[in-house]
């Protein structure tokens, strides 16, 4: 009898305890919802505040993405490059900015999520802290994924949104990845120089022939992205595939950032009915500064991806917006989402360090919003 209460005990707190992670994890899917909900009580929702075209394009994008991880394709990519470096600065280098090209094809998020912990592995076969090189390479993912249209939800959604054209969106944002480049090289050759050596075990790529299938897939992506191919056509062939090749990679698709997509637009259509609201959204983002400035202040508040939904509906400096959110996604740990990716994973190894980590973080972003944010506000904006 006791032993049955006990476990019952048990099982409420692991229930309690999952309960809070999911809230944790899960805390912009909630507030999507929930705003959402709320918003429907003042305003009536209708479909077409939802941008399918959007939430098709992430789809194929993160299941094909999915698909490479399967096949460890990027990792034998990383741990080819990093046998050739014989010192630290040769290491970071290679660390940081594979993450910081890579971020610009398969997200933000994904690229961390390959290479931070391949950084940790080096680091202990190599002896060496990884604090710094994990920051920098936040910070490599964050900026990286805002060169192209589909680094980034913010950016496929905005690319869309306002129908840019390839020229138009890489027009906007290449001044923020030449800044990036100059802004992390400096990061890693200030940072000490030591030679080493790092033995690194050979990873085996899966399938070859899924490797070109999913490669000549993804280039069938972003044909849709540029708006090339039609992006439903593009979708029928992305199911088909996957379900002739590997049907589990739909469990690896996202679907809370769909869902918290489709929050975000329901949310942002209902409160884009009513005038007060409407017309205080206006009066504040009524200049190309103004705007620049709200995206970079409510991107380290709310992050950069609700950020971007919530000013989209009320300004038409999309230029601006685009520049902010995406330098926003520098600052603060929440700024954007992708920066908790490394922060969880570094510190689910290295628990004790975690304040060390959060404050050199913070001393590096701000650095970085310190740097691009006055270049790009007098030369760009």
């Amino acid at each position: 009898m006791i032993e049955n209460i006990n476990s019952q005990i048990e099982i409420k707190k692991q229930n309690k305890t999952s309960f809070i992670e999911f809230l944790k994890k899960e805390c912009v899917l909630i507030i999507s919802v929930l705003l959402a909900i709320g918003s429907c009580f003042i305003s009536s929702p209708k479909l077409s505040y939802i941008d399918f075209k959007v939430l098709i394009l992430l789809f194929n994008l993160m299941i094909v993405v999915a698909g490479f991880n399967e096949l460890k394709v990027l990792d034998s990519i990383a741990v080819g490059l990093l046998k050739k470096c014989k010192s630290y600065t040769a290491i970071a280098t290679a660390l940081v900015f594979i993450t910081f090209i890579s971020a610009m094809v398969v997200t933000n998020d994904v690229a961390l999520l390959t290479f931070v912990p391949l950084s940790i592995v080096v680091a202990r076969k190599a002896d060496l802290d990884v604090l710094k090189i994990i920051i920098f390479q936040t910070l490599a993912a964050n900026l990286g994924s805002s060169f192209t249209p589909m680094g980034n939800p913010q950016n496929l959604f905005m690319y869309s949104f306002y129908n840019l054209t390839p020229m138009d969106f890489f027009k906007i944002t290449s001044p923020v990845l030449f800044l990036s480049i100059i802004f992390l090289w400096i990061l890693i050759i200030k940072d000490k120089k030591m030679n080493l050596s790092v033995n690194l075990d050979k990873v085996e790529v899966g399938n070859k022939n899924h490797i070109i299938i999913f490669s000549g897939l993804f280039l069938v992506i972003l044909l849709s992205v540029f708006h090339i191919v039609d992006y439903k056509l593009t979708f029928l062939l992305t199911i088909i595939v996957v379900m002739l090749l590997n049907r589990s990679l739909f469990n690896k698709v996202d679907f809370s950032l769909l869902i918290t997509f489709v929050g975000f637009f329901i949310f942002v259509g209902n409160i884009s009915t009513l005038d007060s609201v409407k017309t205080f959204m206006e009066n504040m983002l009524n200049s190309n500064k103004s705007t620049f400035i709200c995206s970079i202040l409510s991107s380290q508040v709310i992050s950069n991806l609700p950020a971007t939904m919530l000013l989209s509906g009320f300004t038409d400096h999309f230029k601006e917006l685009l520049l902010g959110v995406n330098i926003g996604g520098m600052g603060t740990l929440i700024a954007s989402l992708a920066s908790v990716i490394s922060y969880k994973i570094y510190t689910s190894e290295f628990n004790e360090h975690s304040n060390i980590y959060l404050k050199k973080f913070s001393f590096y972003n701000i650095l970085g919003l310190c740097v691009i944010v006055p270049l790009i506000y007098i030369f760009i904006i």
